[in-house]
């Protein structure tokens, strides 16, 4: 019988996690110990969390992602493990967070800075700088109007552009003013 393990209930205000996807016999067995309002279960180990949930990202005062598994499950609820080690600071005003675009797959995603993946390299920004350049970001790797004005190849000029965006301070206009 799984002892019951419970966490202090404010332990996950104000958190940034990453969540992996496992497959549900990961929590058969397990006692659910949470029930939100919008109907996530959560199952607490020694371990760390599983959440069980039809609904990840920015979460009342948190920012919790799941990482799907490939091939993804077709289920629309997922289940998530994470490490208590995973559960990280957030706030609004330390810079927290750094972007890593993925340009064969034409992603951008923000990490935090406790993440033990960071190379130190890419500029630590607080939530709201995050957000304002993974827009600018994001608009570049899904629209074409803005490179109508170069003579470069487009894919050539959005990863010399979204580089620019992770590892440097400079505005997206004096990137394309450089250029």
């Amino acid at each position: 019988m799984q002892k019951n393990f419970r966490p202090h209930p404010n332990s996950f205000k104000n958190t940034f996690c990453v969540f992996h996807e496992v497959l549900p016999e990961a929590v058969e067995g397990l006692k659910k110990q949470f029930e939100s309002k919008a109907g996530s279960t959560y199952y607490y180990t020694e371990a760390g969390m599983y959440r069980v949930s039809n609904h990840w990202g920015r979460l009342a005062n948190s920012k919790w992602r799941l990482i799907a598994m490939e091939p993804e499950t077709p289920s629309k609820t997922k289940i998530g493990f994470a490490a208590w080690s995973e559960f990280h600071p957030d706030n609004a005003e330390e810079k927290l967070y750094y972007i890593e675009a993925d340009f064969d797959k034409n992603t951008v995603i923000y990490q935090h800075k406790n993440n033990p993946d960071y190379d130190k390299k890419a500029i630590l920004r607080t939530s709201f700088e995050t957000t304002k350049r993974i827009k600018q970001i994001r608009n570049l790797q899904q629209l074409t109007s803005w490179a109508k004005h170069f003579d470069e190849n487009i894919d050539v000029l959005r990863e010399r552009i979204i580089t620019d965006l992770i590892y440097t301070e400079k505005t997206l206009e004096e990137i394309k003013r450089e250029i």
